[in-house]
């Protein structure tokens, strides 16, 4: 075969060269759905697998940072990717997405990275941590187009309100929403005053729309939160990986902002109660205290009598007993008192003839002399 002296011949570099600009151009990226084949990672971080249906097959090569978490041979991928043709080793879909598709191969997939992070502890219950209540300051990650989100912040203003809320609006669903709600708990956790609780959450959906909460990136970002976090996916009987991971989990967005804070009426109602117990409790021990008060003072006014009248009986006794041993009583019996020069003479032998001495008695005193 003849070929033309004016025909392009290119180089094999220059070729593949030529043939990825192209592709770059006329598909930046495209999205294969097919089967998964031959999965593999290499050193732990590359990753290889091919994409096939019922007549073809393509290679698809990227890392394990790509992975929505562990997957196995026959799930049924979306892949976004990037054609591209390598000098050495062929033609290839260069990764930027994968998404399971199908309930089984969801189901299969989140089942899979259930066990992976269950055997590393991410869903113990010791790992989960008491979130205040109520919180004071709150970060929420949720679509602002959501019904999810107006039910959430109904309900708080509803039963609590004056709440200080810091939102910051993702996508809940498709490619970019793995991505935002990362880089959303890591925005609310890097700020100068973190919120007391990270609230994230979404409606009800198919399990497609759901996967991204059940992503091995999102799961373990909840589980790494430094600020408590409450998950609140779908309707009650939706649970996610996510919500596995959290310190709490709410069946719904309006339980979540039920779990958050109580209803203030409720409140108002029990306050007001608590008065009214509070100011009979009062009321009866007033009551009691003014009973014992009463009692007090009569015992204490017949103890005072009492010891007056013992006091008395006392009194009157020692004055008889005084009497008694007083030297007016001995001379009322009888005896005399013997002075010499003003001296009381108790002992005769200190007498002499011609002493002169004074007897006193009861009513008076009489001079006399000794004589012998």
């Amino acid at each position: 075969m003849n070929m033309s002296t004016e025909e392009l011949v290119l180089s094999v570099s220059d070729f593949v060269a030529l043939l990825n600009q192209t592709l770059e151009y006329a598909y930046p990226s495209v999205v294969v759905s097919g089967e998964l084949a031959n999965f593999r990672v290499s050193k732990g971080k590359w990753v290889y697998f091919d994409l096939k249906d019922e007549f073809s097959s393509v290679r698809c090569f990227g890392t394990v940072y790509q992975l929505p978490g562990p997957l196995e041979d026959g799930m049924m991928l979306h892949v976004r990717a990037m054609p591209h043709l390598h000098q050495l080793y062929g033609f290839s879909l260069n990764i930027m997405y994968i998404q399971p598709v199908g309930e089984g191969a969801i189901r299969r997939a989140a089942e899979l990275l259930q066990a992976k992070l269950a055997a590393e502890g991410l869903f113990d219950e010791s790992r989960k941590r008491l979130i205040p209540y109520p919180p004071q300051h709150i970060g929420l990650i949720a679509s602002g187009e959501s019904a999810a989100y107006v039910d959430f912040i109904k309900i708080l203003n509803a039963r609590w309100g004056d709440i200080e809320i810091v939102h910051i609006d993702v996508q809940v669903q498709g490619e970019p929403a793995i991505a935002q709600i990362v880089s959303a708990v890591e925005q609310l956790n890097g700020l100068a005053e973190p919120p007391e609780v990270i609230v994230i959450t979404r409606g009800g959906g198919s399990a497609e729309d759901l996967q991204a909460f059940s992503s091995e990136q999102v799961t373990r970002t909840v589980a790494a939160s430094r600020v408590p976090t409450l998950v609140a996916i779908g309707h009650e009987v939706d649970i996610s990986l996510a919500e596995l991971a959290a310190d709490q989990r709410a069946s719904t967005p309006s339980n979540a902002a039920e779990l958050l804070v109580p209803d203030k009426r409720q409140v108002l109602e029990q306050l007001a109660s608590s008065q009214i117990r509070f100011v009979q409790a009062m009321q009866h021990i007033l009551m009691t205290i003014k009973g014992d008060l009463v009692t007090y003072r009569r015992d204490l006014l017949q103890s005072l009598e009492r010891t007056l009248q013992r006091t008395a009986q006392l009194v009157t006794t020692q004055r008889q007993l005084l009497a008694a041993l007083s030297p007016e009583g001995a001379l009322q019996r009888g005896y005399v008192i013997v002075r010499r020069a003003g001296k009381i003479i108790t002992n005769a032998h200190a007498l002499h003839p011609q002493d002169g001495l004074t007897l006193h008695y009861h009513d008076g005193t009489v001079d006399v002399t000794v004589s012998k």
